[in-house]
Order: C-alpha cells, then sequence, then structure tokens
C-alpha cells in the first residue's frame, strides 16, 4: 500500500471501507464506485490477492485466513490505526456450509461467517454487507442465516430486515445473476435501505461485447492474453463508458493510468473443428448438446457466470457461455464485459484463474448500488478523486501459485494442489491453460 486514505484524500475524507474475502476485487470496485476508499482486503488465494493488488495499488492487501488475523494487524498495516472504519463487506465462500449440530454456526465448517462478524466487530465498523448465494435464504440452510443475523443482533448491530435476493440484471448488469445480500449498521446510526431497481433498459449481451473483436484472429493471443493489433468498434453506450469513453457520472471511483489501446485479458482458446461445426449449429439462447455450453442470445443478457472450484476441489471448470456469432466460447474480456468490469481492469493472465476470478466476483455495478445507499444513510455526498493511480506490476497477473505463495510469504500449498486432466477427445481443452 503507497498511501493512507488520509494522503490519497487530502481535502475530503472519503468513507473507508474493508473488504473481507475480496477474491479479485469486485465489491472492492462497486464501494471505491460509490465513493468509498478500500483502505484494506483479506484474502486468502495469493493468485486473487496478486490481481487485487495490481487494479488497487492503494489497498493493503492481507495474504492470509480470516480466521488468522485481527482488527489491530489490519489497522496496522493499513495504517489506520485512528481512523474509523464506516463499512466492513464481503462474502464467505459458501462450498463449507455444514447444517450439522444443535447450533449450525457453531459448527468449525461454518466458522467463517462467525469471522465476519468477528472482525466487523473487532474493527467497530459502523456498517456491514454481507453477500452470498441465494440458497443460503431457502430450506434448512435459512437456520444458518437466521443464526448469523442473531450473532449480529447480539454485538449491537440492527438489520435491515427482511433481507433480499438482488439480481444483477436489475441494476444494470447484462446478467442474470441473484445474490443475497444482507445489511446492517451500529444501532443508533440511521438505517439504509436496499437499492431501487435500475429503471432504464437492461444491457444486451450485444451492447456488452459487440464492439470487442474476435480474439481468434490474433495469433498472438494463443501464447498471450493481451494485443495491441487490435481496433475495437465505437460500441454500446454501456460499452463506451467501459471503455473509459463516456464519463459515468455516478462513478467516484479513482481514475486508472491505462493503455486504451489494447485489447487485454483475451486468451484464446482453441476449440477442435467438431467442437466449432457443434456451436454454429446451435441456436443463441439455447444449450449446446455434447458440451452442455449455452450460447448466448446477443439480444438478452448472459447466464450466471460461474467460477468452478478452486484448487483444493479439483480445479473444475464451469461451463463457460459460447460467442452468440463466433464458433468459441467466450474470452475472459468479454466475460468481464458481462460483468460489468471496466476495461482497464485485468485478470490473471491465465483463463482458469481469469474466469473463476470473474466468477467468484460481485458484479460492481451491482456492488455500487448497494454501496451507494450506504453511503446515503451515512449523510456522504461522494465526490470525484482529482488524482489517477498508477496500475501495480504486471508481473502480478502472471505469477504461477507457488510465486504467488512466496510474494506473499504464506505457506505452501495454502489452496491446495491443482489436479490436471487429460479431456475426452471431443471435449476442448479448457481446463488445461497453465498455472
Amino acid at each position: 500500500m503507497t498511501s493512507s486514505p488520509n494522503e490519497v484524500n487530502h481535502a475530503v475524507r472519503r468513507p473507508v471501507g474493508i473488504d473481507l474475502f475480496a477474491g479479485a476485487g469486485g465489491l472492492s470496485l462497486g464501494f471505491e464506485q460509490a465513493g468509498f476508499d478500500v483502505a484494506a482486503a483479506v484474502e486468502i488465494d495469493p493468485i486473487h490477492c496478486a490481481v487485487h493488488e495490481f487494479n488497487f495499488p492503494n489497498t493493503r492487501v492481507f495474504c492470509a485466513d480470516v480466521s488468522r488475523i485481527n482488527a489491530q494487524q489490519i489497522r496496522e498495516g493499513a495504517n489506520l490505526q485512528d481512523i474509523p472504519i464506516d463499512v466492513v463487506f464481503g462474502g464467505a465462500p459458501c462450498q463449507g456450509f455444514s447444517l450439522i449440530g444443535k447450533r449450525a454456526l457453531d459448527d468449525p465448517r461454518n466458522r467463517l461467517l462467525r469471522e465476519f462478524v468477528r472482525l466487523t466487530v473487532e474493527l467497530d465498523s459502523r456498517y456491514f454487507v454481507f453477500e452470498n448465494v441465494k440458497g443460503l435464504t431457502v430450506g434448512d440452510h435459512k437456520k444458518l442465516l437466521e443464526e448469523f443475523i442473531d450473532e449480529f443482533q447480539a454485538k449491537g448491530y440492527e438489520i435491515l430486515l427482511p433481507y433480499r435476493v438482488l439480481n444483477a440484471a436489475e441494476y444494470g448488469v447484462p446478467q442474470d445473476r441473484r445474490r443475497l445480500f444482507l445489511i446492517g449498521a451500529k444501532k443508533g446510526l440511521p438505517m439504509p435501505r436496499y437499492p431501487l431497481i435500475f429503471r432504464p433498459p437492461v444491457p444486451t449481451v450485444w451492447d456488452a461485447i459487440g464492439d470487442l473483436p474476435d480474439a481468434d484472429g490474433f495469433p498472438e493471443l494463443i501464447e498471450e492474453d493481451w494485443t495491441s493489433g487490435a481496433v475495437l468498434g465505437e460500441g454500446s453506450r454501456y460499452a463506451r463508458v467501459l471503455k473509459g469513453l463516456v464519463k459515468d457520472g455516478r462513478d467516484f471511483s479513482y481514475k486508472r493510468v491505462w493503455d486504451n489501446r489494447l485489447l487485454t485479458s483475451s486468451l484464446r482458446t482453441e476449440h477442435t473443428a467438431l467442437s466449432q461445426e457443434r456451436f454454429l449449429a446451435t441456436s443463441p439462447g439455447r444449450v449446446e448438446p455434447v458440451s452442455r455450453f449455452l450460447k448466448l442470445d446477443p439480444d438478452g443478457v448472459c447466464n450466471t457466470l460461474r467460477a468452478g472450484t478452486g484448487s483444493d476441489r479439483g480445479a473444475f471448470t464451469s461451463p463457460r457461455p459460447i460467442h452468440p456469432y463466433f464458433p468459441r466460447c467466450i474470452t475472459v474480456r468479454e466475460a468481464a464485459r458481462l460483468h460489468s468490469y471496466p476495461d482497464w481492469f485485468r485478470f490473471h493472465a491465465t483463463k482458469w484463474h481469469g474466469f473463476r476470478q470473474i466468477g467468484n466476483s460481485v458484479p460492481p455495478l451491482l456492488g455500487r448500488a448497494v454501496a451507494s445507499e450506504i453511503s446515503n444513510a451515512m449523510g456522504v455526498r461522494p465526490n470525484h478523486p482529482r488524482r489517477a493511480i498508477e496500475l501495480g506490476s504486471l508481473d502480478l497477473l502472471r505469477l504461477t501459485m507457488n510465486e504467488a505463495e512466496r510474494y506473499y510469504a504464506v505457506s505452501p500449498g495454502v489452496m491446495g494442489k491443482r489436479l490436471r486432466r487429460v479431456p475426452a477427445s471431443n471435449v476442448d481443452q479448457l481446463t488445461l491453460a497453465a498455472v
């Protein structure tokens, strides 16, 4: 971290947020766009940490298990000793949730939710935003969510009830993605509300990616994830905003210094001729029967982009949508557009990590909508920062897991070992991108 929030903002202190389970930073970006300074981010995966550090060089990244870090370490490491924390936000990984035992929250496998409560309280945060899968609201899993709410209430927080499942497509994101949001405030503080639905027409798939050239037309994208030889079309207003060509008056993030002539995060997938024939024969909006990949409808919205499993759970790749016109799966950059990431935002150079980072993240525009309601409740008038931020070293985007572990000085194998698999002859080698 190169500067504290007070050093970044000389005249007006922006509200301060801390991101737990930060991933690559979708929710961090949403809060920054709403006018917050994200002073610290905690994430266990070293690859995610490196990408977060690249895109948010003024944020102190802690590569750590949330159960092994405390508020004092965060405050000291992020130079926040005397600075109040306005909001803690994040979404604990959901794969390990267990309902065994008399109290679901006491089960060790559900410890991450308890750690979210602990750190929020230790940091004396005024507000919190918890994000997770909508499945936490139904069936037996509601017991875990109810205990989570009870725990916060016992610690002096008021909860905005009923909690809401928000669809990103209702907040300007061209993707059908439904996630639980739970908002709380210290008792006595003004309560936020859940954001109102975005009224203008939702951008379509083609609004998001129609200006991007076909990655298959650039041989260099077989080995590299970027090219300087692409010419981007004018595109829709949605695309022009993400390219930085049109100013978004509701975006209060720091301007990034970047080269908008580059096409980045666009490593190609080399499909077999047979797969390409099947992709071409599939109608938009339908599932290709062999791969089970959905072919995107250019006039509709994208299906939920998923991350697949991590290294510690076998490194399975989730199905990736087929481009609406080209006989291939979409690139990481196209997925990023469908997730509302601006083009300056870079991901890990490999497809596997890049898609994982997008699929695990909150779409920034959805995060912004929620964060703006926290800002409104605080009575804060967001300001547009005057200074621009230089992005981090490109080396951060190319680290292998072993290199990232050494860079952050964490124990080897913290995320488990990735298993390589040889696909069947008629299945594309989507899982074989280099680590």
